[in-house]
């Protein structure tokens, strides 16, 4: 009930306003979620590229999925910043609710799959907000793009029209202000609340992908016989060429591939389909997921086109993979949250935010985290505790909370304090002073008695000792 009276209100003020859409924009959220002309002059045939064809050609499906999951399966932690402005993982019963359950059907990492796939696929992420009596944020909804519409009022006021979402709840069309919708985008090539979907550049490798399968699937389904013609001596009429054909399509065509054909009046069958290995069949296929790969920044090995490069561990190659494709949607949904929730201004003091754990997307072998524990706490750089929690996942142990450094390890400026008088100079013994009343063939006053018997003591320890170990 309290969305409905936000919605209420919020399209009550609307209607004082006269908002009216930024473009014309069609229903599936973005500028091009048909590909109107895969080439030139195919709007004169009628010929266009559709979302759910392009999904199927493997390589997008396999980069949308690849891309979505992994961001998906990463935790998203809330975190506040500390006096000495280090980000660490916290609890607050205002937020951390709505960021482990996200509304009542999805779990966390569906919910965050869910924004990504629309966000790869139309180029635009919008997610409601559902707000309790005191307008926090208790659940939120990936809405379907292709019902939502941006509005841009006349005094700049952003706005989103929405259609019947019943799984967002929202029975009837509606238009709410920006503040109840968060809305993630992709490059926006032409309009700043319209993002490009990477199918805008991908389209046409996608198809042609698709084509050559098609191809490939009728050839093997005609028992892998190619086309040809029925060549004949002399001139034939145009009732005996159809009559031959029907007879030849009907006889040995499809299911009759393989029977036995006789052909008369010095008739013979040349074939005219151009083979797999002249078409360049696998090199056109692998250049198409390349390009599509290229598209969405995704190394092409991952998505199985190609070899992996030489590298001894997996650690670099996923570190490539998250500097050019993952790092920047993980940056802009943190962003989107942090303002969709409200965390960007201090509360009670606090700075909150959002952050995803990348340590989740890179799996190292036991060998690998042992090394790197190892050098962390080598060089001072980490706790033992520290290393066993990130590393190993295991508790803490007693006296493993400070870092440790060994003892000859110094700083330059107290070395060149040791080294500034000479160092490898031999020293002088100084010369014991001489009273002024004594002169220097007196003798000085004997030890005292003590420290005699002290001595002899020492002595003769000494000597039963050494003839004992003999």
């Amino acid at each position: 009930m309290s969305l409905l009276r936000s919605f209420r209100a919020a399209l009550a003020k609307l209607r004082t306003k006269q908002a009216q859409p930024s473009y014309p924009l069609p229903s599936g959220g973005g500028w091009f979620p048909v590909v109107r002309e895969p080439y030139p002059g195919a709007w004169q045939q009628n010929i266009e590229y559709r979302v759910a064809d392009v999904l199927a050609y493997g390589p997008v499906f396999a980069c949308v999925t690849l891309i979505s999951q992994d961001i998906g399966k990463l935790t998203l932690n809330l975190v506040s910043q500390d006096a000495d402005g280090i980000w660490s993982p916290v609890e607050n019963p205002a937020f951390s609710p709505v960021l482990r359950k996200p509304n009542r059907y999805q779990v966390r990492p569906k919910f965050i799959e869910e924004w990504i796939k629309s966000k790869l696929v139309w180029g635009n992420s919008y997610v409601l907000k559902e707000r309790d009596q005191r307008g926090i944020v208790i659940a939120l909804y990936v809405l379907d793009p292709q019902r939502v519409r941006p509005l841009v009022a006349p005094d700049g006021a952003v706005y989103y029209e929405l259609q019947r979402d019943d799984l967002a709840q929202v029975r009837t069309a509606l238009t709410v202000p920006a503040s109840e919708i968060i809305h993630d985008r992709m490059v926006t090539l032409y309009h700043p609340l319209i993002g490009m979907t990477p199918l805008y550049a991908a389209a046409l490798a996608a198809m042609q992908g698709l084509a050559i399968q098609g191809n490939s699937t009728r050839l093997f389904q005609n028992g892998a016989a190619p086309g040809g013609i029925l060549v004949a001596p002399g001139a034939i009429d145009e009732d005996a060429a159809k009559r031959v054909k029907d007879y030849w399509e009907a006889n040995y065509t499809g299911a009759n591939v393989g029977k036995v054909a006789v052909l008369g009046d010095g008739m013979k069958y040349e074939a005219t389909t151009i083979n797999a290995v002249d078409a360049e069949l696998i090199q056109q296929l692998k250049w198409t997921g390349e390009d599509i790969c290229t598209c969405y920044h995704v190394p092409a090995y991952m998505v199985g086109i190609g070899n992996p490069p030489p590298y001894a561990n997996i650690e670099p190659l996923l570190q490539q993979y998250y500097s050019q494709c993952v790092q920047s949607l993980l940056a802009n949904c943190e962003a989107c949250l942090d303002e969709g929730l409200g965390l960007l201004a201090r509360i009670s003091g606090t700075l909150y935010g959002t952050e995803f754990d990348i340590d989740d997307l890179v799996w190292m072998d036991t060998a690998t985290k042992t090394k790197a524990a190892a050098d962390a706490i080598g060089s001072g750089a980490m706790s033992p505790n520290e290393a066993r929690k990130k590393y190993f996942g295991l508790g803490p142990v007693d006296g493993g909370d400070t870092p440790y450094m060994q003892q000859q390890m110094f700083s330059l400026a107290a070395l060149a304090e040791r080294d500034a008088d000479a160092p490898f100079a031999k020293p002088q013994p100084a010369a014991a002073p001489t009273p002024a009343n004594q002169s220097l063939d007196q003798p000085t006053d004997p030890p005292p008695a003590d420290a005699t018997k002290s001595y002899a003591m020492r002595y003769l320890a000494r000597v039963r000792a050494l003839t004992h170990a003999a």
